[in-house]
């Protein structure tokens, strides 16, 4: 009997997914384990494997189709079994043909096409996105994505792509990450250019063969998502924008080019470079296989121009000096980055939608300070105050589950399972990777956990995955001085922990005033799920823990 495959939930967030590329076609014998498809969600492009032997009947969307979470993606059975009925009750009512060679080769453009407005509506409505594999859309590259800016073309119109090879930069609310080309074919067209937005599920880029009617594909997607098309035509190699010629104010010493072909480096590499206007063919890189990183950006001088220069030269470059006249108004305006951007909504709306109230606590910390200075002498890596801080507060949410819970609207979700969400700055913004079962791990391996996640946030190799999921924030400036704080809620936990640095004040020990060692936390809870004394409660076991530490080993 055959076997009906539904679209399966391949992440948390995932509520569809793109057929990146199938690997078997209708027809084809499919035994158990074999490569059936990638489907790109938005987290990851992965690959589903058949989980049964059997003869591949139909499958729901040719590539680069879009299917829901479960809607029909594929049916298994007998050669020549009648699959009509499962067709009709799983799928659209009628049975996908699969895209010939011919019906996936319309006629070629001349030159000088129409503009995309022009294009008969009839034609429009002949052509079906969902059965274009060489329709790229913008894909969502995290969970809170929903638009991402073009930080770079690594390709350009006209160019020949490979499968694995990267399209482009895209800059997101977290990262700027590559995106890597799922086929082979020509780039004919781009939907924005390098420093432009893009929509998730807008209209990336074209790639497929010469002669591909672009013009009818543009108008089509963009008659598909409802939105009047404008009268341009779309890009071709003619109509890049040419880049702004550099004048020279004197001949420069000619650089020794070190490097040839494609140039490996990271975004942040790449963006510095593009606003200093460094050419990164001269640039030697430092990182893995001669990749150019930030570092070597910073490091770099360029060759001296000679000494003897004209004077219109001169005065040509004089009108570039940067400090303003004394008494002079002048600023510089500098575009919201995505991360920025989505800081600013999602922290708003904590802010104004959540209400918070803060409770703060002294730590008395000197047993805290010797016992990492004993821990430190034999662990395998060095334990930082806020890795105390970290395991005694996963130690706390154990005793106090309703701290380490969520605002559902019409529920309250106590987790059981205890995240803790590690705020780390970088230079666009705040990235908050989780340390996940916080309470079941050893000082030592939240420590290499945590700085791993901040090496790689400054490098950008943060994962999705990585900053999902959190029950619980903590947010640690003590190390830029800062002696007391309070910080906005990290939806959708319920509350997150400020923490302040070590100083030394007059406390008074045994009728005595001693100097000692004082840390400050401040908890700001959402009043929706967290009362006063349950927030003070939490509180009064985390100073414990902290003042004194043995009770951590229990």
């Amino acid at each position: 009997m055959a076997e009906v495959i539904l679209m399966p939930r391949l992440s948390d967030t995932m509520t569809e997914g793109v057929i990146a590329a199938w690997h078997k076609r209708v027809g084809d014998t499919v035994q158990k384990g074999d490569l059936l498809a990638e489907i790109e969600t938005d987290k990851a492009t992965m690959e589903l494997e058949s989980y049964q032997d059997g003869v591949l009947l139909h499958i729901g969307t040719p590539d680069g189709g879009k299917l829901q979470v479960n809607d029909l993606l594929a049916i298994f059975g007998k050669p020549g079994e009648d699959i009509t009925e499962l067709v009709k009750v799983h799928g659209s009512g009628a049975i996908a043909p699969i895209p010939t060679a011919a019906s996936a080769a319309p006629a070629p453009v001349e030159p000088t096409a129409p503009a995309t407005a022009s294009i008969p509506s009839e034609k429009i409505a002949a052509v079906d996105i969902a059965a274009m594999d060489e329709v790229v859309l913008m894909p969502r590259l995290s969970d809170t994505m929903t638009e991402g800016v073009i930080a770079s073309w690594q390709k350009n119109v006209g160019d020949a792509v490979k499968k694995g090879e990267v399209l482009a930069d895209i800059e997101t609310d977290k990262a700027t990450m590559e995106l890597e080309s799922y086929k082979d074919g020509i780039l004919l067209y781009q939907g924005a250019k390098a420093g432009e937005k893009i929509l998730v599920n807008d209209l990336l880029c074209i790639i497929g063969k010469e002669g591909l009617d672009v013009a009818a594909i543009v108008a089509a997607v963009k008659a598909g998502s409802g939105a009047s098309a404008p009268a341009e035509t779309p890009a071709a190699p003619s109509a890049i924008a040419p880049v702004a010629p550099v004048v020279a104010a004197a001949p420069v010493v000619e650089q020794a080019v070190v490097n040839s072909g494609r140039i490996f480096a990271s975004p942040l590499a790449k963006r510095i470079a593009a606003e200093k206007g460094i050419d990164l063919k001269y640039v030697k890189g430092s990182g893995d296989n001669g990749r150019i990183t930030k570092i070597d950006i910073d490091q770099y001088t360029p060759a001296a121009a000679p000494a003897a220069s004209t004077a219109p030269a001169a005065q040509s470059v004089a009108p570039v000096v940067s400090n303003a006249v004394a008494g002079q108004v002048s600023f510089t305006d500098v575009p919201v980055s995505q991360m920025r951007k989505v800081i600013a909504k999602r922290l708003s709306e904590s802010l104004f939608t959540a209400p918070h109230f803060y409770l703060t606590m002294q730590i008395d910390m000197d047993a805290a300070i010797a016992a990492r200075t004993k821990i430190n002498e034999v662990a395998s890596v060095k334990v930082s105050f806020n890795d105390l801080v970290v395991k005694a507060t996963a130690m706390a949410l154990k005793k106090h589950p309703k701290i380490n819970s969520s605002w559902m609207g019409d529920f309250i979700r106590y987790n059981d399972h205890i995240n803790i969400g590690v705020a780390v700055a970088v230079d666009e913004g705040l990235l908050v990777p989780v340390v996940r079962f916080a309470d079941g791990k050893s000082l030592s391996q939240i420590g290499a956990e945590v700085k791993d996640f901040a090496q790689r946030a400054k490098d950008k190799k943060l994962q999705p995955s990585d900053w999902e999921g959190s029950t619980f924030t903590i947010s640690n400036l003590g190390m830029f001085g800062i002696d007391q704080f309070t910080a906005i809620i990290n939806p959708p936990d319920a509350c997150i922990l400020a923490v302040g640095g070590i100083s030394q004040e007059p406390v008074v020990k045994n009728g005595q005033v001693v100097p000692g060692n004082i840390m400050k936390l401040t908890l700001s809870c959402d009043h929706r799920v967290v009362d006063g004394a349950t927030g003070s409660a939490f509180l009064q076991t985390l100073k414990q823990l902290l003042e004194e530490p043995v009770r951590m080993l229990v």
